[in-house]
């Protein structure tokens, strides 16, 4: 398009516009909205209106609104239309010309798709937190099926959502997850959503021969090798109890033998590489005994120990190390190297290699979905554990394939069973919903708020999800739709028109698997994708998948994660895995998103009072604000 003159330029986009905005009403008025639950309906049609906006490069037209002075669209997803409608009249006035085009009856203004996005917000995720706006998911870990206080204290300090992984543990363990929840909810007068999260058609690596059972102790050392804490043993009655505190190893003994030991007294042993090691006694309790260990050993099921008691060093008790657990085994496996995926799930093995380090024999191991292997070409890529291992497929035999590892860390990455397979370019058709899925769906019927389906990919997959509910009950669970494939990414406006045929639903941007199936230098611009999407439909949204990860597992979090988090304030809700320091996390993400509601609300940036606005002006350095006081 030719420039226009200065003067000319209100008539040209005014006429630019018109016609976007025709396009965008045409869109809207082919489509049968029907099905649309009538709480969706003007969603709908804003989400339509969206779409047919953004089928245009916008860029240069924003540019010339922005000069004038108007608003460059930039921030119209959830009442798109009626802010054409308001640029277009203040371009009529520019130009001196009167209105050509009467405003689309029930279009959605800025004051309504505010009240839609958090009317649609609360139905589904719950009121919201005094405070806080954006709600707090919390997946629980096996230890809320009777730890009470662990879910009395997720609650207290601010969750809204208990999210229970149906791929884990089994209804008995969640009946008694969600029993805690409702005894804690009764307890603080505070309520909480219940989601199931469903399993779905997951790949995943098969079974691993079992490692060797050896337990190895190692003190803890600084840089120079030098023991700046001893490892602490715990030895217990076989079969082995759980320690009472933290421990570096659990060793099963006799009995009558643990029930000697007294506290001072030194435990003697050669351990599984001939080394002569001793142990220190420094405790003993009804249900075992702590040792403390100053060097690094290696202990199997039968290693000897020799006690002798206090005043008696010439009796000597022994006993022998009861069974220990084998070691999870792995895969090696180098950029470069052969490898093969088969049908049968027979436990894999690992490559055996020549003295040079060739390999002979490829490294092997199952998929969980053999159905998979009619779906994939030679060519296409393969990715093992989030996206930590890549390969290429090379050929596809009946019963295996085979692989080519082409991304690995330096020195080789580490494989094991049950991690997950994602083929991004393949035409895979899985079912959406397996039978594992549709007997959980029993129990979500019975006792969850919300069903999150996994890897839905299609409008079927939706439909598919609300007929196994509709046939459960009559009043069925909000759905989610986690987006974590790259059909799913691109499918997300139809299968949005699809669950709005119910009266409540939500998305879940799983960034884990969708950064390995778009890439993860895409993964920043399809999340913005996503929630502009959502936003357009107003539909909530959740932000899950390594949310202040280090922090929930190890007790720190990194500063990268803290922006993640504070980033999170654009959905509606944030997901926490679960971690020994769940309760840290659940805090910090309260702190986190109370101060960001002050500075930011979706796309829009709240211009509150800036402290170091002050500095310039008085020549002394601004006085704390209430938000930031004490810090």
């Amino acid at each position: 398009m030719s420039e226009s003159s200065p003067a000319r330029e209100p008539e040209a986009l005014l006429a630019e516009l018109a016609t976007l905005r025709a396009e965008m009403v045409a869109s809207a008025a082919s489509a049968k909205l029907e099905d649309v639950h009538p709480s969706y309906r003007a969603s709908a049609r804003n989400l339509l209106h969206y779409l047919a906006l953004r089928r245009r490069d916008l860029r240069p037209l924003q540019l010339r609104l922005t000069a004038l002075g108007l608003s460059s669209l930039g921030r119209a997803e959830s009442h798109v239309l009626a802010n054409v409608d308001t640029v277009l009249d203040v371009l009529r006035r520019l130009a001196r010309r009167s209105g050509d085009d009467a405003p689309q009856r029930g279009a959605v203004d800025f004051a309504e798709g505010q009240r839609l996005l958090a009317e649609h917000t609360e139905a589904l995720l719950g009121a919201a937190t005094p405070g806080r706006t954006v709600r707090i998911m919390v997946t629980m870990p096996t230890e809320a099926a009777h730890d009470y206080r662990l879910v009395h204290e997720l609650l207290r300090l601010g969750m809204n959502c208990m999210r229970i992984n149906c791929a884990h543990d089994d209804a008995a363990t969640w009946s008694r997850m969600v029993e805690n929840l409702r005894r804690a909810e009764r307890e603080l007068e505070l309520r909480c959503r219940v989601v199931m999260d469903l399993a779905g058609p997951k790949l995943r690596t098969g079974p691993l021969s079992p490692g060797p059972a050896v337990v190895r102790i190692r003190p803890r050392r600084d840089e120079y090798g030098r023991v700046t804490a001893p490892a602490r043993v715990w030895l217990t009655a076989a079969p082995a109890r759980e320690a009472p505190s933290a421990a570096d190893a659990t060793l099963p003994v006799p009995a009558a033998w643990l029930a000697r030991l007294r506290a001072g007294e030194r435990v003697r042993l050669v351990d599984a590489r001939g080394s002569a090691r001793e142990r220190t006694i420094i405790g003993t309790t009804h249900d075992g005994a702590w040792a403390e260990a100053a060097k690094t050993t290696y202990v199997v099921p039968g290693t000897v120990l020799k006690h002798a008691t206090a005043g008696r060093a010439e009796t000597e008790l022994e006993a022998q190390v009861g069974d220990l657990p084998p070691l999870a085994a792995v895969l090696t496996l180098k950029s470069g190297d052969p490898f093969m995926l088969t049908r049968e799930l027979a436990p894999g093995r690992a490559a055996t290699v020549d003295d040079r380090g060739r390999v002979l024999t490829p490294a092997t191991i199952g998929c969980t979905i053999p159905a998979v292997f009619d779906g994939v070409r030679a060519g296409e890529p393969i990715w093992f554990d989030d996206g930590k291992i890549g390969g290429v497929i090379e050929r596809v035999e009946p019963e295996r394939v085979a692989v080519k590892i082409t991304h690995a860390r330096p020195g080789g990455a580490r494989l094991g069973a049950d991690k997950g397979i994602n083929l991004p370019d393949s035409g895979l058709r899985l079912a959406a919903i397996t039978d594992k899925d549709v007997e959980d769906l029993a129990f979500a019927a019975r006792h969850a708020d919300i069903v999150e389906m996994s890897f839905a990919n299609t409008a079927r997959d939706v439909e598919t999800l609300q007929q196994h509910l509709a046939r459960l009950t009559d009043r069925p669970p909000a759905v989610v739709l986690k987006i974590e494939t790259r059909r799913g990414f691109e499918n997300l406006p139809e299968m949005l028109l699809t669950a709005m045929r119910s009266p409540c639903c939500g998305v879940m941007i799983a960034r884990g698997d969708l950064a390995v199936e778009c890439g993860f230098e895409r993964l920043a611009e399809v999340q913005e994708e996503i929630l502009w999407i959502c936003e357009a439909a107003h539909i909530p949204v959740i932000w899950a998948t390594q949310v202040l990860e280090t922090l929930a597992k190890q007790g720190m979090p990194s500063r990268a994660e803290i922006t993640d988090a504070a980033m999170g304030h654009r959905a509606e809700c944030v997901m926490l895995n679960k971690g020994p320091h769940v309760l840290s996390a659940v805090r910090a993400l309260d702190d986190i998103l109370r101060r960001m509601q002050a500075h930011q609300t979706k796309k829009r940036s709240m211009l509150r009072e800036l402290r170091l606005a002050h500095a310039l002006a008085s020549g002394a350095p601004a006085p704390p604000s209430a938000e930031t006081s004490g810090d």
